[in-house]
């Protein structure tokens, strides 16, 4: 069992267990954070570690996992690395391509709120990478995003201790106000240019450069 193995592998490593399971739901998505988060949660209630100490190895595997998927993408392209995601199983394509088609209307704000939207979590480093966004910046929005979804599911696991597992039933309300925010500045970004265009303003229609992301 997942929960099982999760926890010995806490218990025997501590804080790089830890980094090293959360890490995982990069690599591989059908491991679920909301799962894994909370037991980190739960391994930090028993004493394996301290919650400070939970909520550090869980980013730092994040982070980990999600530079590796950056870079998988950079070096693979969008064709290669399409065709290795039709080889995960139970992932589909269409997953990615979601993902891809989501970085593209948002760019750096889809990899903020992709680390708090599951399965889009470990898909979104893939076409930052294809992209080649800005490495720097793709390290530092991945953080703090990884860090506030970590925060709340591993914080939520250290509450309810053994009842770790009623967080996952939470898990797609955030989803649900993530996309909400995430639509809403869309909403937004495009009301204000629509009035800066009504009123005449050549910043609302001047062409810009493409700049490399």
């Amino acid at each position: 069992m997942l929960a099982e193995w999760a926890v010995s592998l806490m218990e025997s490593l501590g804080g790089v267990g830890a980094a090293v399971v959360v890490g995982l739901d990069n690599l591989f998505p059908p491991i679920p954070s909301e799962l894994v988060l909370p037991l980190a949660g739960f391994s930090a209630s028993k004493g394996v570690f301290s919650l400070p100490a939970a909520l550090f190895w869980t980013t730092v595997g994040s982070v980990a996992g999600a530079v590796i998927v950056y870079f998988a993408g950079m070096l693979l392209g969008r064709t290669r690395t399409r065709n290795l995601v039709a080889r995960i199983p139970l992932v589909r394509v269409t997953d990615f391509d979601r993902t891809e088609a989501w970085f593209t209307r948002h760019g750096t704000k889809a990899v903020f709120f992709g680390r708090m939207v599951p399965l889009f979590r470990s898909f979104i480093s893939l076409p930052a990478g294809v992209e080649r966004m800005n490495f720097p910046k793709f390290l530092v929005l991945t953080t703090l995003g990884s860090l506030i979804w970590n925060t709340i599911f591993v914080g939520a696991g250290y509450l309810l201790g053994e009842n770790w597992h009623r967080v996952e039933s939470y898990a797609g309300v955030f989803q649900k106000l993530v996309l909400f925010a995430v639509a809403a500045a869309v909403v937004l970004f495009v009301v204000t240019r629509l009035r800066q265009r009504s009123k005449g303003d050549p910043e609302a229609t001047r062409v810009l450069p493409r700049v490399r992301r």
